[in-house]
């Protein structure tokens, strides 16, 4: 496929391996359910979202030369999604995530993204060797980045020229990861989206509301932050305003990906114009439809 990509998607691509049951779980449960395995990771889910959107995503990141790769790469292309800018390893395995989900949320994961903290700054030869920009005229367009890279990249990206004239989207790909966004909390074109965890985590205190969370993160310099909080109201901060919206009621039939999906619907929904509260709104419902399983993964 040779198109220029309405967004660049930089990050994680895997497979995603989910066990889901109907059933409540804790520790050492032993339930009937399903596994499935599909293409994932933060910047592929956000991707996909993209697709359902209409738009046509670019993906830089590593994908082994394996069976699991190949295999991976086709799902990928017979979405439509740009791929001809991934670097591929001769030795290192596709990454994998896996999760499993009862009727009460998540039970445990495990996102195995070793190949992509190993390959580092390789992913992003594209914006420098002037396929998609170089450091003389960086990339101007919209940059979905998320925290799987390892922190010394991620800090190198908050003062690199080749992000210098991107609308940068981040996401902290987990709470363990969350603290990785540090360097670029205070960078002046950062939008930064979060669940209500990783913000307490990021600004090392706990909160009780997302718009208590984004008050804090404004103060402590960020120029714009969108955070999460379920089912519960999320809130968007922006030059020292705070705005609510609260999320529809549904059954929630799946968590993994949710975070990926609101992501992706709210910087659709400001590349098509909407902007404000409304763009806050339009997220919440794509999320919504999304762990109801209206959406299709």
């Amino acid at each position: 496929m040779n198109k220029t990509p309405d967004i660049l998607c930089i990050g994680s691509v895997l497979w995603d391996v989910i066990g889901r049951s109907a059933s409540h779980m804790q520790v050492g449960s032993d339930v009937p359910g399903r596994i499935t395995r599909l293409p994932g990771g933060v910047a592929m889910n956000i991707a996909m979202t993209f697709r359902r959107f209409g738009l046509t995503p670019a993906l830089l990141t590593t994908i082994g030369k394996d069976e699991a790769g190949r295999d991976l790469l086709a799902a990928c292309a017979e979405m439509g999604l740009i791929t001809e800018h991934i670097y591929l390893s001769d030795d290192l395995p596709t990454d994998v995530y896996m999760a499993v989900e009862g009727a009460n949320g998540l039970i445990a994961a495990i996102a195995d993204a070793h190949s992509l903290e190993a390959t580092g700054d390789k992913i992003l030869r594209p914006l420098e060797d002037g396929r998609l920009g170089s450091a003389e005229a960086p990339y101007s367009g919209c940059i979905a980045l998320d925290g799987n890279l390892t922190l010394s990249l991620l800090a190198r990206i908050a003062v690199s020229p080749l992000f210098g004239a991107a609308d940068l989207r981040i996401a902290p790909a987990s709470p363990g990861k969350a603290e990785r966004l540090q360097p670029l909390l205070a960078h002046p074109a950062a939008t930064i989206y979060l669940n209500l965890e990783e913000a307490g985590l990021l600004c090392k205190t706990r909160f009780r509301k997302a718009s208590e969370a984004a008050e804090a993160l404004l103060t402590r310099g960020a120029h714009r932050v969108l955070v999460t909080n379920g089912a519960r109201t999320a809130a968007k901060g922006e030059k020292g305003e705070v705005h609510t919206a609260d999320p529809p009621d549904v059954m929630v039939t799946r968590v993994t990906g949710a975070g990926d999906t609101f992501m992706a619907a709210h910087i659709a929904a400001e590349l098509a114009g909407t902007q404000g509260r409304a763009a806050l709104k339009s997220a919440l419902a794509a999320a919504a439809a999304y762990v109801s399983g209206e959406t299709r993964s």
